[in-house]
């Protein structure tokens, strides 16, 4: 049965040294669900033999939340306590690394009313925007990863018995996490290396516009000057190396928050608050949503378009080739960390400031002057297929091939 104990001790190995990079005396905040419990105790006994200060744990369980959304009252969902609010700023302004193990029951929330799950979700968006700031911005090292549950192998694998999926859902994860070789952490040093190259080349391109050209797809992004393509591992305002996500295959950049136009259609699930949205439209205009329809979900995709203004603009454009190991295991992981990394993507909502020149020490004026979208979400989506084209127009207006047939036409 997967995973073996030497594999769940390199996966977190590979948190601590990979994912945030943990520096003697540093504090450490793992949020993990009850479930991934042995993988949190070897997190904390390998980041204090790095030499770690504290490693403070939260545990989850998405049962308890879903009991409350069934039977609290209704005001209820428009608090958030701000004694935790507090707590993560103030791990944040001291350095601390933030590790999260993200494992969704993507059906969890179907029975709920998804008004009370937006309300929930705004004032949770609120109270921690200061927090979530910091890691935007990359001053903390912070990643995130996932951890195969009974709920969410039911959903990827179903008529499979528990243990059959979770065994399939465990081998997915151990082979896009590389935790499979017999030295991930240098593994994952080769992958970062090509990702750089990607980087690089499409940062020297200084592309001013992307199209795309896609079934149900026609779109064009405007990028704003000074734009920044970045992918796998970045630095922190410590200087030290960190992996957002675990696993990765993407490069971002920012879009300009008013220069999107034209429709996108979705080519994966996005489970989004424990609520599936499915076959989705969206059509912009000067950088806004206009319109949109979805097979399933509508109603929980109206509620995130009207969570506040920038959310119905993009804040992020992610290039990734459809021939890529996640995209090639054809599995539909119902989780954004997997199924963003197996498809190009965009996200609608707040923009990192670090993909704009000097982003991070321009106020939220400085930024949107400079294009940046501003919101309390940041919701990835999938559009990314084996049908998919891009053009780069460069800044004298030449047109030249980025993607072709889902892959990168360089």
């Amino acid at each position: 049965m997967y995973p073996t104990k030497q594999q769940l001790e390199k996966y977190a190995e590979l948190a601590v040294k990979v994912g945030v990079n943990v520096t003697p005396g540093q504090t450490v905040v793992v949020m993990a669900p009850i479930a991934a419990a042995d993988l949190v105790r070897l997190i904390t006994l390998k980041a204090y033999e790095v030499g770690a200060h504290h490693v403070y744990v939260e545990y989850n369980d998405e049962q308890l939340t879903k009991i409350k959304y069934l039977n609290a009252p209704e005001e209820s969902f428009s608090e958030y306590p701000q004694w935790r609010a507090a707590a993560m700023e103030q791990y944040a302004e001291n350095g601390a690394a933030f590790i999260q193990i993200y494992s969704p029951d993507p059906d969890l929330l179907n029975e709920v009313d998804p008004s009370r799950v937006a309300t929930a979700a705004k004032a949770a968006a609120t109270a921690l925007s200061k927090y979530r700031s910091y890691l935007m911005a990359h001053k903390n090292a912070w990643t995130l990863m996932s951890y195969a549950t009974p709920e969410w192998a039911a959903k990827v694998f179903p008529g499979e018995t528990e243990g059959a999926a979770l065994q399939k859902l465990w081998e997915r994860i151990i082979d896009a996490t590389r935790i499979d070789h017999e030295d991930p952490v240098s593994a994952w040093g080769v992958h970062n290396a090509k990702l750089s190259e990607m980087v690089k080349l499409l940062n020297a391109k200084s592309y001013k516009q992307l199209h795309y050209e896609a079934p149900g797809t026609s779109l064009t992004i405007d990028l704003p000057k000074g734009h920044i393509w970045l992918g796998g591992a970045k630095y922190n305002a410590s200087g030290v190396l960190f992996n957002p996500n675990i696993p990765t295959e993407e490069v971002y950049t920012l879009p300009s928050k008013d220069g999107v136009n034209g429709t996108v259609r979705s080519t994966l699930p996005l489970n989004y608050n424990g609520v599936v949205i499915d076959g989705f439209s969206l059509t912009f205009k000067d950088g806004k949503v206009v319109d949109f329809t979805a097979e399933e979900g509508a109603e929980a995709l109206q509620k995130l378009l009207d969570t506040d203004p920038g959310a119905r603009s993009l804040g992020e454009v992610a290039l990734v080739p459809h021939d890529s190991p996640i995209s090639n295991s054809k599995v539909i992981f119902y989780n954004t960390l997997f199924d963003e990394n197996a498809s190009c993507h965009l996200a609608l909502g707040q923009a990192y400031p670090v993909n704009l020149e000097g982003g991070k020490e321009m106020d939220s004026a400085e930024l949107a002057q400079n294009g940046a979208n501003q919101s309390l979400v940041h919701v990835d989506f999938m559009i990314g297929s084996a049908e998919l084209s891009i053009d780069g127009i460069t800044e004298d207006g030449q047109r030249e091939a980025v993607f072709r047939r889902g892959n990168w036409a360089f």
